[in-house]
């Protein structure tokens, strides 16, 4: 049998798969090559086939895929404790007029940077990003070799950070979207920030846009009750119900939150394919409540979990979303409402489903992106191991991540970041903040 060449072997640890039976491989090896996973399996089976010019040996480690992170607002690091111990409403009345006096590519792209390294230190390699300025956030995670989708962001407030009014921002984000070819493992995206924030019409023309370029429409809806009150008092109908009745929900739809919700309501975004983004910390730091997610597994939504901004959740660490998620359900007083599998499997591949990557992202399979986390075995409190799902969601932290690789570049090694010069990043922020 000949010997093919790989770019990346990864190898020696024990390797959870996030395949559809959950397969563990102990002592397992990933081969990869132009940036995608083209072997997973035993040591002795892959290097049979495969030798690589760059290894990592994972031996004494997890190897999980890479985090996806579902809703985010990742320069939000700018502002991070601004907002603390408020509600939300209060929360957007001290954030947003601060982004519209600090917010501009140069403060954007600085605080990304400490976004990205944030991430990659917490195995997340993947974020879809809601906020102002996106071009100059694709520009730092292209530097960085860091997997963001992002795109045009529709919010009709008085002065909005980029000056640029909603009467003219449609055609902006038309000429956008129309020059954009997708890096692998992406897709177009377009953001409407919400139904208290843009008026029906609106948001069908933010919808037809997004269709007209096969892009996934990003939206908040239901984070709190005053929220929904807010939407029913202008338009009679609550923010999923208004969304179902413009003909708006659907399989390329993903809602961030939705906390407040009626079992009619779980029932249209069931019968639509809609998907949720999940963001447990962000809605109790905020008071906003606990999102029905038993509830909707069951109903068959697709849940991925994401951390909100750095803001209302204050840290990036999706493992720490993990954690929540597998906890807060149990307060129901049902210890199986979200089990240690279901929240690993929302942080990986239900997240990657959520954004329609699902056939590309979210777990260790041959033809799948090669996004790799190396997680480091070797502490006390991930002793003893006796089941890789339970020790992520109730043990583990960001902590405990060694490696991050992205597309089969490793982004950081051995607890070194290796695209970004940390020191750097942390003080261009510290100087504008």
């Amino acid at each position: 049998m000949s010997v093919e060449e790989a770019d990346l072997l990864v190898h020696g640890g024990e390797i959870l798969t996030v395949d559809a039976t959950g397969s563990v491989i102990p002592g397992g090896a990933v081969a990869v090559r132009d940036g995608e996973i083209i072997a997973a399996g035993p040591e002795s089976d892959v290097r049979a086939c495969y030798r690589a010019a760059e290894e990592i040996d994972a031996t004494g480690c997890l190897v999980l895929p890479g985090l996806v992170n579902t809703h985010t607002h990742l320069a939000m690091t700018l502002l991070r404790g601004v907002a603390d111990d408020v509600d939300l409403q209060d929360f957007l009345a001290r954030v947003v007029p601060r982004e519209n006096e600090l917010l501009s590519p140069g403060t954007v792209a600085a605080a990304l940077r400490v976004a990205i390294a944030e991430s990659v230190r917490a195995g997340v390699t993947t974020a879809l990003d809601m906020y102002w300025f996106h071009e100059a956030a694709e520009e730092v995670a292209r530097e960085a070799g860091w997997r963001l989708l992002t795109g045009p962001t529709f919010m009709d407030v008085p002065g909005p950070p980029d000056s640029r009014s909603y009467d003219t921002r449609l055609d902006w984000a038309r000429a956008g979207l129309a020059a954009r070819t997708p890096a692998p493992g992406t897709r177009p995206t377009v953001f409407a920030h919400s139904a208290y924030t843009l008026d029906p019409e609106q948001l069908t023309a933010i919808a037809a846009l997004a269709r007209e370029y096969d892009a996934l429409l990003h939206i908040h809806a239901a984070e709190n009750a005053t929220e929904v009150a807010v939407v029913v008092e202008r338009y009679g109908k609550r923010p999923v119900e208004l969304l179902d009745s413009l003909g708006l929900l659907g399989p390329d739809v993903l809602l961030a939150h939705a906390v407040d919700l009626t079992d009619a309501e779980i029932t249209a975004l069931s019968r639509t394919g809609t998907a949720v983004a999940h963001c447990p910390v962000s809605n109790l730091k905020l008071g906003c409540g606990i999102a029905r997610v038993p509830e909707l597994l069951t109903a068959g939504v697709t849940v991925g979990l994401g951390t909100d901004g750095a803001v209302s959740s204050n840290t990036l660490d999706l493992l720490g979303a993990v954690r929540a998620a597998a906890l807060i359900h149990k307060a129901s007083g049902d210890p199986t409402a979200v089990s240690a599998e279901q929240a690993v499997r929302m942080a990986t591949i239900e997240s990657a489903r959520a954004l329609g990557l699902g056939d590309r992202l979210g777990s260790i399979e041959p033809g799948k992106r090669a996004d790799l986390v190396v997680l480091d075995l070797g502490r006390p409190h991930l002793t003893p191991r006796h089941d890789p799902w339970s020790m992520l969601a109730y043990s583990a932290s960001s902590a405990d991540v060694r490696d991050t690789i992205v597309d089969g570049r490793v982004l950081m090694r051995d607890r070194a970041l290796l695209t970004l010069d940390e020191n750097a990043v942390l003080d261009a922020l510290a100087a504008i903040a």
